[in-house]
């Protein structure tokens, strides 16, 4: 793999990017320790197995054609130990202090300079005991299910197969940066093809902006820069039983908690409740199955409004199931929510100017990110170290305090929370509702 251009919403996600709005997913991973998992063999560990990533060597650099754009290719001076680092915390509550570290880390942006992406190794004061590692990775290198598959490298499991001769990476050919007559016509065609489905979306995205903004609360506040992370954990058992008995998905009844859970945190508050239902955007993968490692993201989204006004919570589980019903039969490639789908129809130049007017409009379109990341459903251990906990992280678009991410490992739901630090200070009194919520709608399941 040598030089790639990046893709369309690749592209615009690395012009997305500022100071205050870092554009890089995230992982926080909570290990059991053992006596031989001190920081340096971590650290050392986590080196050698980033290293034999051949996509975590690659940087962005900007291409004389297409004008505007910017292409993948291998730093020949990449040296891993720029990218991972050791931090040692206080004494105390281990996962408190890394959680607080992690989101303070999430606010940092990653050099562009170098290869989009870092490590960081979180040990306490005493060994053995537990560790954890933080992997943050630029949302333009990987969307959630890339991010998995790279980020995955790291553990024992996937490093052994790879090491055994399991089949790695698939490179991407170079696309050439000056298309033949085929190709001319072949492009002309499908953008014929295109427009009228593009048009068809932003007339969607200009019907879903809204004049309703939430004018009050913690998720209405200007932007700080600042970073926070809350952790919740929820039974997978119990949701699964909820799902059994209402039908739909267990994204569903997740959704539903997210719902209830900020209707308990602004009612614990005293803010009032919003004159319009927050809206969500829960994204969803169009990558196809087996699609090459370096195809770029691949991703669109449904918009969902969250019905926080619906004091019963079992009647706000019905309305997210029957909303996302709604969305799943339009399709991810139709309505206000697939705005991602038109990044594909625009030219390099427009992503390079036009990034900070679509960062600005995200406000218009959601107030609040909702998103599932899939990890691997085998147990996985680090250096013998069996993971135990591990919260994804989503990065906050412009004029957003909150992201919501959740993924399932161990037959637990673990739920990361980012959130302006200076917007919402009370980060872990939201954490606290989602296992409220998830409780109330297992009791009106049950009873």
């Amino acid at each position: 793999m040598s030089t790639e251009l990046l893709a369309p919403l690749d592209l615009a996600f690395w012009h997305l990017e500022s100071t205050e709005h870092p554009m890089h997913l995230g992982a926080l991973a909570l290990f059991e320790g053992h006596a031989d998992a001190d920081a340096d063999t971590v650290a050392a560990l986590l080196a050698e197995r980033a290293a034999a990533i051949p996509r975590l060597k690659m940087r962005v650099r900007d291409v004389l054609l297409p004008v505007g754009g910017a292409a993948w290719s291998t730093a020949k001076d990449f040296d891993v130990r720029r990218h991972v680092r050791q931090i040692r915390l206080p004494d105390g509550d281990f996962a408190a202090h890394a959680t607080h570290i992690a989101g303070e880390l999430m606010e940092q942006p990653l050099e562009r300079g170098l290869p989009p992406w870092e490590m960081y190794v979180l040990t306490g004061g005493t060994a053995p005991g537990p560790f954890a590692v933080l992997v943050k990775l630029h949302h333009a290198l990987a969307d959630g299910m890339r991010a998995v598959a790279i980020g995955a490298g790291i553990f024992d499991q996937i490093a052994g197969a790879r090491a055994a001769g399991a089949r790695r990476e698939r490179s991407v050919p170079p696309r050439s940066w000056l298309a033949g007559p085929r190709q001319v016509v072949g492009f002309a065609r499908d953008r014929i093809e295109e427009v009228g489905r593009a048009v068809g979306i932003g007339a969607d995205v200009l019907r879903a902006s809204r004049l309703d903004l939430w004018g009050a609360g913690a998720l209405a506040a200007g932007s700080s820069g600042t970073r926070r992370l809350g952790t919740a954990v929820l039974g997978l058992d119990d949701v699964l039983k909820i799902r059994r008995v209402a039908g739909g998905t267990a994204n569903d009844v997740l959704l539903a908690v997210v719902a209830g859970a900020l209707r308990r945190w602004m009612l614990e508050r005293g803010e009032p409740l919003p004159g319009a239902d927050p809206r969500a955007l829960v994204p969803v993968s169009r990558r196809r199955p087996g699609s090459p490692a370096g195809s770029g993201n691949k991703l669109s989204a449904y918009l969902l409004g969250l019905p926080v006004s619906e004091p019963d919570a079992w009647a706000r589980l019905t309305s997210v199931r029957a909303a996302m019903d709604r969305n799943k039969a339009q399709g991810p490639g139709r309505g206000a929510g697939a705005v991602a789908v038109l990044a594909d129809q625009l030219p390099p130049l427009a992503h390079r100017f036009g990034a900070p007017i679509a960062g600005s409009a995200a406000r218009l379109l959601f107030d609040v990110l909702v998103t599932s990341v899939p990890l691997p459903r085998s147990t996985l251990s680090l250096g013998g170290s069996p993971l135990r906990q591990i919260y994804p992280m989503a990065p906050l678009a412009r004029g957003q305090s909150l992201a919501v991410a959740l993924s399932t490992y161990g037959g637990q739901v673990h739920v990361g929370l980012v959130a302006d630090a200076k917007a919402v200070p009370d980060l872990d009194r939201l954490a606290g509702s989602m296992n409220d919520e998830l409780a109330a709608l297992l009791r009106a399941a049950t009873g």
